[in-house]
């Protein structure tokens, strides 16, 4: 399993893990992958700057990324804008009212308030400057393109700039602004994703960046055959993140580290998510509990824009959380948590990826005879 890429990261599988941890980050780059930790969880810099000091420490030398939430265009923000003013009362009538009827305590006085900033374009930029200050050979957008200059920046440390698209124009789009690598993000992905599966999307990508900008597969990626499939399609790696939401890495971060959260992907197929834009404003995949339905049903509020609906819903989720139950849980995660039935380390989960790769590339070839 091996593509320009790894020669590009210095990496021995074109496997990128995209994990708000950074535990399962460096597992996964000292795996022979390339871990690429999610920063938006980050309100405090000073954290952030523990954190990847962290990851410079623990990754054995090897490569790592990191993965901000920047839009391109820039929303309102400014001392002079009180975002939590613009937060309809019915929407946070709805909000308290759902936790009520679902049973949801509320969290003891003083914590878990706080809304998570790092969707805001200022806390992003900040992210970025602090990030330059350590070894990523990677950034990548969650949100597109970044800025035009943000993108000259990395350039300047020499780093490379990965931006998601789940549409072909997108992708041309990302390319003109001098994004280096388009991440094809699948309708099946957790988080953000667009409406075209990644067995037409991948390989519409593909065909209209050309061959000189690579392409990672992401979305419904949680094997090797499928990471086959994938560079089958024309790309050069598979993006991947709702399967490391099941490692033991990964439950050494808070609210993973509980039953509830293990529960709740282990007992899930693949139909168990549900494509709203209840968690930041913007479409994304969430695992199916009786928190997303409730914005189903009739009298509720349509969901925000982004950021207001995440500061809407940011104690909520800090309440569900506690709550540690997994019928409410909120989850962003991939239709591939059906394949997700175990916790195990990550090391065991590479090594998987790559042995299915391997016999499916054979098996293949037995049939090319």
């Amino acid at each position: 399993m091996r593509t320009p890429l790894c020669d590009e990261f210095g990496i021995e599988y074109p496997i990128f893990a995209f994990t708000p941890s950074e535990h399962v980050a460096a597992a996964v780059s000292r795996a022979g992958g390339l871990g690429v930790l999610g920063c938006v969880r980050f309100n405090d810099t000073e954290e952030l700057e523990r954190v990847l000091t962290w990851l410079d420490e623990n990754t054995d030398g090897k490569p790592y990324g990191v993965d901000i939430v920047m839009p391109m265009k820039i929303p309102t923000e400014g001392t002079s804008v009180d975002l939590g003013a613009m937060i309809p009362e019915e929407h946070k009538k709805f909000v308290d009212e759902t936790l009520l009827k679902l049973g949801v305590p509320p969290l003891p006085e003083g914590e878990g308030r706080e809304g998570v900033l790092g969707w805001l374009h200022s806390v992003a930029r900040s992210h970025l400057d602090v990030a330059l200050q350590h070894r990523p050979v990677l950034i990548a957008n969650a949100l597109g393109s970044p800025p035009v200059d943000v993108i000259e920046k990395c350039h300047e440390h020499g780093i490379k700039v990965a931006a998601l698209a789940g549409a072909a124009k997108h992708a041309l789009s990302h390319v003109r602004n001098g994004v280096d690598i388009i991440v094809a993000q699948g309708y099946e992905a957790g988080g953000h994703t667009g409406e075209v599966a990644s067995m037409v999307l991948q390989p519409d990508i593909v065909d209209a960046v050309g061959p000189d900008v690579p392409v990672l597969g992401a979305g419904g990626i949680g094997s090797g055959r499928q990471i086959a499939a994938s560079l089958a399609l024309g790309s050069q790696g598979a993006w991947m993140g709702s399967v490391w939401l099941g490692t033991t890495e990964y439950q050494q971060m808070g609210a993973a580290n509980s039953e509830a959260w293990t529960t709740a992907f282990t007992r899930a197929t693949s139909s168990d998510t549900v494509r709203t834009r209840v968690y930041t404003g913007k479409p994304a995949r969430l695992l199916k509990t009786k928190w997303t339905e409730a914005w189903n049903e009739e009298g509720a509020p349509a969901p925000l824009p982004m950021p207001l609906q995440n500061l809407l819903v940011a104690e909520a989720h800090n309440r569900i959380s506690a709550a540690n139950d997994p019928d409410v849980i909120s989850m962003p995660i991939g239709q591939i948590v059906g394949r997700m039935n175990e916790v195990r380390p990550v090391a065991d989960v590479v090594a998987d990826l790559v042995a299915e790769f391997e016999a499916t590339v054979e098996r293949l070839n037995a049939i090319r005879g």
